[in-house]
């Protein structure tokens, strides 16, 4: 292994100051992940780790798992570790942080450097591999700590002090935009839990008129009869009054005594009905004597 930061001063660096301090300095490489270190720096403990992120490697390559592919930003503030595809920070190691940078002399596809996380203050020691950028990825970064150094010595510290509030407000920053993608969700879910509890039951469960064993619908007297709806959905004709029976169950039509007139009878039995309606009202008024037919009446 050897150190970046060793490198001779008379030597020039290979970019401009302006590129790191205003820009940065684009790598691809593949990530072969991160592990945990005991010391901050040391050429064995940088070995160490290596060997154990290879073998980690090598079995899930054994399993069908190909090695992913990241993007380096360098720069005077630190190295972001992005995919290069949608360019989401995976990775944010502010330089200040980093303590420890190296590349491998019998492997010179690989390159590593040592970071201490924010959060759990551990040491963590990333390890990536690149075919032909390994030695000059590892020389951006020693140039970068280079033009942060001096610029610390012009600002009297207050730069890398600033850098540290920058820092604090980017972690905030991801914190609120993960809680605030975790309460959109929340939301969504109370927002169709409600649509739900708002549809009426009537649309949801359909009603069914319960029926006998033979499934047929049980006569009620106190339950009219209602008409079914037609199968096209329109409202069903009202029902016709029946007509009048004119015939009786043998055909004939019913007599009716105060409805039939004279030609409603036969010749001889209509002549025989009026000769009773004439004695019958002679028999009632003879000479100006009136005679009662009631039988409680003592008049004759």
């Amino acid at each position: 292994m050897n150190r970046a930061f060793n490198r001779k001063k008379d030597k020039s660096w290979m970019h401009t100051p302006e590129a790191l301090a205003k820009h940065f300095i684009p790598y691809n490489a593949k990530f072969l992940g991160n592990t945990e270190v005991d010391q901050p720096k040391g050429t064995e403990i940088v070995k160490d780790a290596v060997r154990k992120l290879k073998f980690q490697r090598h079995i899930k390559k054994s399993a069908g798992q190909k090695t992913p592919k990241v993007e380096l930003q360098i720069s005077i503030y630190g190295v972001k570790i992005l995919d290069p595809k949608s360019k989401e920070v995976q990775f944010n190691c502010q330089l200040h942080r980093i303590s420890f940078c190296a590349d491998d002399k019998t492997d010179k596809r690989i390159f590593t450097f040592i970071c201490k996380d924010s959060e759990s203050n551990k040491h963590l020691c990333y390890v990536f591999d690149s075919e032909k950028c390994a030695e000059e990825i590892t020389l951006t970064i020693g140039q970068a700590f280079d033009l942060a150094y001096k610029k610390f010595l012009e600002s009297g510290g207050k730069d890398v002090e600033t850098r540290k509030q920058i820092g604090g407000l980017q972690k905030r920053i991801q914190d609120l935009e993960a809680e605030n993608s975790e309460l959109k969700k929340h939301l969504q879910v109370l927002e169709e839990q409600l649509m739900i509890a708002q549809v009426p039951p009537g649309n949801n469960i359909s009603s069914k008129t319960p029926t006998d064993i033979f499934d047929m619908v049980p006569f009620s007297p106190m339950t009219p009869l209602v008409p079914l709806p037609a199968s096209n959905g329109s409202a069903p004709p009202t029902p016709a009054r029946p007509t009048e029976m004119r015939r009786d169950l043998f055909g004939a039509e019913p007599f009716d005594p105060f409805t039939c007139g004279a030609a409603d009878f036969p010749p001889d039995i209509q002549s025989k009905l009026d000769e009773m309606q004439e004695g019958f009202k002679m028999g009632l008024t003879v000479e100006g004597t009136v005679f009662s037919l009631d039988p409680l009446d003592g008049r004759c």
